[in-house]
């Protein structure tokens, strides 16, 4: 299934690409992405095409900070409908929860979680595409994005606790630091950002919540037209429960509220299983983790969540023919489901 995400994510896309010498329509023909693509926010597009522009605009003009540049700029009304209704929110709270909820509005390919860990507020994005290279550009630029966002909202003062980004510290990270301060790290389990909890009960500034009611209207009936498949919803809760080491259908089903039986039975309705939504999942994460040198392969396991090390690498040699070790050393393509 190829996800789509509105076209309003490749705003200044041109205007970016030019600064740094690429010629953007170039790039769109080589990816496949039609130039109206950058005319119209509403068009939907391949989030997975998306990602290869971003990487491959990077690499042709060697400026490693391109999906930073790219969301540096982001303002909620990039979000269409979904950001009037984050704007107009009584706190940051429902804010976020409006973000949550109505995300795949915007994009079916973003994960989007909110959570309290260790005293703070953890907001962490996931991409899922079936793009199996580096996706280090799109997630930069979506990191940065929710940034903006939050300062639109908050305040142009505030700032984050920490900013984490799970790839290695680029060769110069001053446009980093511009954007986020020394807050930043690199080599993280995950990519998002980190607040006070206090921040939760913000006050957006510029939010009028009578009319919030109405902006939830509309996405509200948005959704009821583009109700998710339990296929999704699936992959959805497998990707945010994996680094916990309980990712059972049990688990996912009383997550969704529903039993186990619910969930077997409508994903053979609609042509999967559990246990192969849960393949998929770690299969185009492992592949992401493992391109990190720096990231152990015991600590990789643990994020897929295999209790030992041993198991996912059983795991990983049925799956793409050879070891983590090997297939990180040798610079291996996956031979297994996401081989192209």
């Amino acid at each position: 299934m190829s996800r789509l995400v509105r076209s309003a994510t490749l705003t200044r896309y041109t205007e970016v690409a030019r600064s740094v010498g690429v010629d953007p329509l170039r790039i769109l023909a080589e990816v496949g992405l039609p130039p109206s693509c950058l005319d119209a926010g509403d068009n939907l597009v391949c989030a997975s095409a998306v990602c290869r522009l971003l990487e491959m605009t990077a690499a042709a003009s060697d400026a490693e900070d391109f999906g930073l540049r790219m969301g540096e700029g982001r303002q909620l009304s990039v979000l269409g409908p979904l950001g009037m209704a984050v704007r107009d929110s009584r706190t940051l709270r429902d804010a976020l929860g409006a973000m949550v909820r109505y995300i795949t509005l915007h994009s079916e390919a973003l994960f989007l979680g909110v959570e309290e860990r260790e005293g703070a507020l953890v907001i962490r994005v996931s991409l899922m595409v079936e793009h199996s290279g580096s996706t280090r550009q799109a997630d930069e630029m979506v990191v940065v994005s929710l940034y903006r966002m939050l300062q639109e909202l908050i305040g142009p003062r505030w700032r984050a606790r920490r900013i984490c980004l799970s790839h290695g510290a680029p060769r110069n990270p001053a446009s980093h630091v511009r954007v986020f301060g020394r807050s930043v790290d690199f080599g993280c389990d995950f990519n998002g950002i980190v607040c006070e909890l206090k921040d939760m009960e913000a006050v957006p500034c510029s939010a009028r919540p009578e009319l919030a009611q109405y902006a939830h209207a509309y996405l509200n009936s948005l959704t009821a037209r583009a109700t998710p498949s339990m296929t999704e919803k699936v992959r959805r809760m497998v990707l945010s429960l994996l680094p916990s080491g309980n990712c059972s259908v049990e688990r996912v089903a009383s997550q969704l509220g529903v039993d186990r039986r619910t969930v077997h039975r409508k994903l053979l309705q609609e042509g999967t299983t559990f246990s192969g939504i849960l393949d998929e999942v770690r299969t185009s994460l492992a592949v992401q983790y493992l391109r990190h040198a720096e990231r152990p392969v015991s600590y990789v396991a643990v994020l897929l969540g295999f209790s030992m090390q041993s198991a996912f690498s059983r795991w990983f040699r049925d799956h793409f023919g050879c070891s983590p070790s090997a297939w990180r050393s040798d610079g291996m393509q996956p031979a297994g489901p996401l081989a192209r």
